[in-house]
């Protein structure tokens, strides 16, 4: 288990350098970000100063070492556009980022388990082929257009929710929360349910998948004919041995929230960090894109570490084999 451990966190680490150093590479082709900080009347010896000063003369591997030497001791260097350190920019945005892929992630776990379980069970009533319908809304429509739809029902013509903006936050330490404030909390529902309802069908559908299957084996047969109770057949058995693939798969959708919240924020106007990118590739802002970017990898492999691990904390068969492969 140990070994396991050790070599997915030595597989996590390559990925994060290979995907730093591809990243990296892109913004060389993204533009000059020379062209937008000076004005008209610039020379060629301003330019070449200042290219100098933010070292883009440099050979691309320095360029490369300087920036992962200094993002380990958490110096992303200075926004090109606002002449502000990158790590203070991130810490101001990164919780509304968060704290709305956290509320997306809950709703697209629960109501995604919860429906997945009733479709499986109720597959023939007419509450679980409503929900299979409607899910098809979640799979074929585009996050943004879910986004704007929502946006014209709830806020244009029923004037319930927020259109746009975080809502009042309130500030704990240096983190700023709309948890508990009115606004806050109802400036987040639209935005969550966007973010969270691709997820949310495509875990509904693979619960329901999986348990179908499930219900279809042996041991089922026997857990009903040894008189235990639909529920402990339902929930203590079949769900327990649905939730093995179930859990890899919602580990990659809440991976994906977080880096597919860009679409999300700009339609609602969010003021995370996925509309900081937008903003930062207009401007070619290449400190905060490779910033970014970084943080949106470690969230994403150490998401995919962490379901690593509890597949195999699940599952003893997989303990047992990779124990096996250790002797």
């Amino acid at each position: 288990m140990l070994a396991y451990i050790i070599r997915r966190v030595f597989q996590s680490v390559l990925v994060l350098l290979i995907v730093g150093l591809i990243a990296f590479s892109m913004f060389r082709f993204v533009g000059d970000p020379v062209e937008n900080m000076l004005g008209q009347e610039r020379t060629i010896e301003d330019v070449e100063r200042l290219r100098d000063n933010l070292g883009l003369n440099d050979p691309f591997p320095m360029q490369y070492w300087n920036f992962l030497s200094n993002a380990l001791q958490g110096d992303f260097g200075m926004s090109y556009r606002q002449g502000r350190p990158v790590a203070e920019i991130l810490m101001e945005r990164a919780p509304a980022t968060l704290e709305l892929a956290a509320v997306s992630g809950l709703f697209a776990i629960v109501f995604g388990i919860g429906f997945g379980v009733l479709t499986a069970i109720r597959r023939d009533g007419v509450l679980a082929n409503l929900v299979m319908t409607v899910s098809l809304i979640g799979v074929s429509l585009p996050t943004f257009l879910i986004g704007i739809l929502l946006i014209y029902v709830f806020s244009v013509e029923l004037n319930w929710l927020p259109s746009f903006g975080r809502g009042e936050v309130t500030q704990i330490g240096g983190w700023s929360t709309g948890f508990l404030t009115e606004s806050g909390l109802k400036a987040l529902i639209l935005p969550a349910i966007t973010l969270g309802l691709y997820q949310m069908t495509l875990i509904m559908r693979l619960v329901r998948s999986e348990m179908l299957e499930v219900l279809r084996q042996d041991y089922i047969r026997f857990a009903r004919a040894r008189g235990l109770s639909e529920r402990a057949v339902n929930f203590r058995h079949a769900l327990k041995n649905t939730l093995v693939p179930v859990i890899t798969v919602t580990g990659l959708q809440l991976g994906s929230i977080i880096a597919f919240a860009i679409i999300t924020e700009t339609v609602f106007q969010w003021p995370g960090v996925g509309l900081l990118f937008i903003n930062a590739v207009q401007f070619v802002d290449i400190p905060v894109m490779a910033a970014y970017l970084m943080l949106i990898s470690v969230m994403f492999v150490g998401i995919n570490l962490i379901v690593d691990l509890l597949y195999v904390a699940i599952d003893p068969r997989l303990r047992s084999d990779h124990s096996a492969r250790g002797h």
